[in-house]
């Protein structure tokens, strides 16, 4: 006897003839509009928690920021960059198209009907200053626009960390080759706590290094032009595509 059956009333198996079975078959049941009772209710809150991710499972939640690019947005969950969640871009250096690639997602948090419009967007540490008139005439509302030139690596983990947690920014862009696992992690937990969308930049080299960023990509540039690689997305799916649609 299998240990994982509970033991019988009676040592003899109950006999089921043709006649009780049909009888069985045709008895009526009980028919109720009652729906099942919750065994668990504080549990069913918690996976519908907009930020729990589920292995195996395609999001189709909101909370999400269209990254603008028609090529990018089928690859990741819920079809756009997370709030509230670290994207790392991996770079061959400083000025390979990074803001391209970013450009549309803080136009959108920039628009007017959006409900991030008044809230700032952080550049810390940029490599270089980052030119007005071409970012107002992307669409970017410079009156929101937040700069911070950190010049030390521990100062620069200080203000994007601030930044992320303090639920001001929409946004909050960070320059920082420097940086490790273990202030990766404390970035994406300020950014659940600030409801703010952290990119982080980083060199090519770090690639083999540990990340718990939800989205992680590496934009490489060869003879053949840009190559856009996403290695990394929570619940979403490779990919490596020719990156033309950067312009610049």
């Amino acid at each position: 006897m299998n240990d994982l059956f509970a033991d019988t009333p009676s040592d003899r198996p109950e006999e089921v003839t043709p006649h009780t079975a049909a009888q069985s078959a045709s008895a009526p049941r009980p028919v109720t509009d009652t729906p099942p009772t919750n065994p668990n209710p504080m549990l069913d809150a918690l996976l519908d928690h907009g930020k729990l991710w589920r292995g195996g499972q395609m999001t189709t939640n909101a909370h999400v920021i269209p990254t603008g690019h028609a090529v990018l947005d089928p690859f990741l969950p819920g079809g756009g960059w997370p709030r509230a969640a670290l994207t790392e871009i991996l770079l061959d250096g400083p000025g390979s198209g990074e803001l391209q690639l970013v450009l549309p997602a803080l136009k959108r948090l920039c628009a007017a009907d959006s409900h991030d419009s008044d809230r700032w967007i952080s550049w810390i540490a940029p490599p270089y200053v980052p030119y007005a008139p071409a970012l107002a005439q992307a669409g970017i509302n410079l009156a929101r626009m937040l700069v911070v030139h950190a010049r030390k690596g521990l100062d620069v983990m200080w203000a994007a960390e601030q930044s992320l947690r303090c639920g001001t920014c929409s946004a909050v862009l960070m320059w920082a080759p420097n940086t490790n696992t273990k202030a990766l992690r404390r970035l994406q937990l300020a950014a659940e706590e600030g409801d703010s969308w952290g990119v982080v930049f980083r060199e090519t080299r770090t690639q083999r290094e540990a990340s718990p960023a939800a989205v992680r990509l590496r934009l490489s540039t060869n003879e053949q032009g840009r190559t856009l690689h996403l290695l990394k997305s929570r619940g979403g799916r490779p990919l490596r595509v020719a990156a033309d649609f950067l312009m610049g």
